[in-house]
This record gives C-alpha cells, structure tokens and sequence, in this order.
C-alpha cells in the first residue's frame, strides 16, 4: 500500500516554531520521532516507508534543530520534553508511541516520567540516562563557540559510524555531515546544555511504559553499558543490541526497522538483555 503523505508545518509551542512532518494514514496509531543532537528530521528516512505501513508516523526538528526555531539561551531537558507535550497537544493527538535516538532518547525517557498519560511504548535508542560529563560537554561548547561546527565535525562523524559503514556508505555519511554543518551553531549550544544537565539515573525506575532498549555494540558516545544500566532499572525493558556505532538507525537499518517493530507490534519475546 502506498505511503500517504501530509506537508510539513510548524506550530508554535512553548515560544518556538516547530517544525514538523506527519506521515502515513491518519487513522492510524502515532509514532513519534525524535532525532539526535546534530541532525534533524530526515534521520529517519530508512525507517520511514516500513513505519507509515503501520504508523502515522510524526517526525519533528527539536528546538534549535533543522528547520525549527533557535530560541536564545541553554535549553533544559524539561523544555525539550514539553516541546514534544505541546506539539501533540497542538495536533490534537491524546497518546502516541514514541521513539528518540541520543538526545531524542533522553526526551523520550522524561516524556516516560513526566507525561506517562500521553505515552504508549517507549523505544530509547543509543542514550542514556547521563550521557558524558559536565566536563565533556563544556569542552564540546567552547569548541563550538570558538569556531563552528566545522571545528568538531570529524570527532563526530568518526563516533556515528563505524570506520567500515563509513568506507562502505560515503554517500550516507555525506548527508548527515551536510545537515550536521547547517546546524545553527547556537543551538546546537542551546541542546549540548541540555543534554550536559540531564541526569535520570535515579529517576527512571519511576517509567511505567513498555520500553526498548537498542544500543549499538560500538557507540562510543552512548555505550552498551548504559543501555543495560536502563533496562536493569526500567520494568520490563526490553534490549536489543546492533553490530553498529551510535546512529545505528542508519548503519542497521533493516535489523533496527526489524526490531523496533516487532516490539511496536507486541511481539517482542524477552526482558533479558542480548544482543540482535
């Protein structure tokens, strides 16, 4: 069946314009989409034809990403969460699934704590509860206010992909490098903070919703350890562990389309943690 598609748009929340696409049959279930730190909506083009088949699937720019607003000042991770609260509540949608990778994942843990009543399943991808330190995150700031994007671009790159998808796909490795480059370097600040500030480590045993766990076996930003730090504390949790780096989306796409589905659907078989 072919994919029905809907403009994109921007609605105002919480005091900035967002962008967002919505995808798929209207009177389907609602998944949410939610990208890392540095990219934007079009991270989940690999996912997006088997998503729609299933899904009204819902992708948006985070603040200071993509096409929506830069608004000034650090951002918390309590104002990302609420974008994402508002955004349903302008598209007049009650409750949806909701999938994050890194940043978008951190998103999706609080939207677990703070709006459970607007959550349907939870799919936390290469996160964590506290990613880096303080101390990273600061380091990673100045470099940027000192001299763009451009100054971090290759330490970035190298911990998205592996050294053998990024031989293998240069074409794939291209395109985010090109979104990664035109993204406002103030928010790109404006979400490091965010992130820098966020810690869930006590608070996410509190997460009711049936979640899944992906991490990739060589993402050095976000490692498996924490994934398995989350599904030990999460109930219930599912894991699934890819042969990939942190934008495992990308580099496995068919086995993530595979396993984020299967769970979505119900179908996921064990709490345990293994690898996929």
């Amino acid at each position: 069946m072919p994919m029905q598609s809907e403009a994109s748009g921007f609605a105002t929340v919480n005091g900035a314009r967002i962008h967002h696409r919505l995808d798929g049959k209207p009177e389907a279930p609602v998944l949410v989409l939610s990208n890392s730190l540095g990219a934007d909506l079009s991270m989940w083009e690999p996912q997006l034809v088997a998503f729609t088949r299933h899904f009204r699937v819902l992708r948006y720019d985070t603040r200071g990403h993509g096409a929506s607003q830069v608004t000034p000042g650090e951002y918390t991770l309590d104002l990302l969460g609420r974008d994402v609260v508002g955004l349903l509540d302008q598209l007049g949608i009650s409750r949806a699934s909701f999938c994050g990778l890194s940043m978008g994942g951190l998103i999706g843990m609080w939207l677990g704590l703070h709006a459970p009543d607007r959550m349907e399943k939870l799919v936390l991808c290469n996160t964590g509860a506290k990613i880096g330190s303080a101390e990273s995150w600061n380091a990673r700031i100045d470099a940027v206010r000192k001299g763009g994007l451009a100054a971090i671009r290759d330490a970035v790159l190298e911990r998205w992909f592996t050294p053998s998808f990024r031989a293998r796909e240069p074409g794939a490795v291209n395109r985010f490098k090109e979104v990664f480059l035109k993204t406002s370097p103030e928010g790109y600040v404006a979400n490091c903070a965010a992130i820098r500030d966020a810690d869930l480590r006590d608070a996410i045993a509190g997460i009711r919703s049936l979640t899944l766990v992906v991490t990739g076996s060589h993402d050095l930003a976000t490692p498996p350890a924490g994934a398995r730090f989350m599904v030990e504390r999460i109930a219930g949790a599912k894991y699934v562990e890819l042969d990939s780096a942190h934008i495992s989306n990308v580099e496995m796409a068919a086995r993530f389309t595979e396993g984020v589905l299967q769970f979505l659907a119900g179908q996921a078989s064990s709490a345990t943690p293994g690898r996929s």
